[in-house]
């Protein structure tokens, strides 16, 4: 069993830190907050926490997903952040690399298609018209590789649905590279991770109430 001395010595990316906020930069492959299981306990809040004793978690990365997490220092900027979460006061932007050729126009295109847990196959999610969510994502085309049939994509999900990103991607015939749960295997085999990297978080800051945003560019 790590200790919280064992989480200290383990890598942390840290984009900026102050009295209210830390901001990291999540590696593809590490969950973001602990999983079922002695072998699940190695994650970005005990690493983090063992830095910050006082941090608290907002949001979280899917764990192949790479890229911006924010969390907060106590639970005054617990509260403010969850708030501008609510309220849609937060943006995001990903980045991914989807099969297909995608149109570059420089146009936002928009995925508005309702999501739904697969309960037989948790975690999956699925499109369900009918019982689903709704879950909307805005997608720009940013460029192509001909020679790998592939697009680097733009993308801004409006909804925070899990897999959402993924979901809709893989519903409109471009699943993401490396995507084990949507992408078929030979989509999959393209990349050893998912492609997918949150590149750019915005929010008020929680005391002061100023915007901030962050970059981290994809290792990708």
């Amino acid at each position: 069993m790590l200790t919280t001395e064992d989480f200290a010595t383990l890598p942390l990316e840290v984009v900026h830190a102050d009295d209210a906020i830390v901001v990291l930069n999540k590696p593809s492959g590490l969950l973001t907050v602990p999983g079922r299981g002695p072998e699940k306990q190695d994650c970005l809040s005990k690493r983090v926490q063992a830095r910050y004793p006082d941090v608290l978690v907002v949001h979280r990365l899917d764990r192949d997903t790479s890229g911006l997490v924010v969390f907060a220092r106590g639970l005054p900027a617990q509260r403010a952040l969850n708030l501008a979460f609510e309220q849609r006061r937060v943006d995001k932007r990903y980045y991914a690399v989807v099969t297909g050729l995608l149109t570059m126009d420089d146009q936002w295109h928009e995925i508005n298609l309702p999501m739904l847990v697969d309960w037989p196959n948790r975690p999956k999610r699925t499109i369900n018209h009918v019982e689903g969510q709704s879950a909307l994502t805005r997608w720009r085309c940013a460029a192509v590789n001909a020679v790998d049939n592939t697009s680097r994509v733009e993308l801004e999900p409006v909804t925070g649905r899990t897999h959402q990103l993924r979901v809709h991607m893989q519903a409109i015939g471009h699943p993401m590279l490396g995507d084990t749960l949507y992408a078929p295997p030979d989509v999959q085999a393209q990349s050893n991770r998912l492609l997918l990297h949150s590149g750019l978080l915005s929010f008020p800051h929680p005391v002061s109430g100023l915007v901030h945003e962050y970059t981290a560019t994809p290792a990708f």
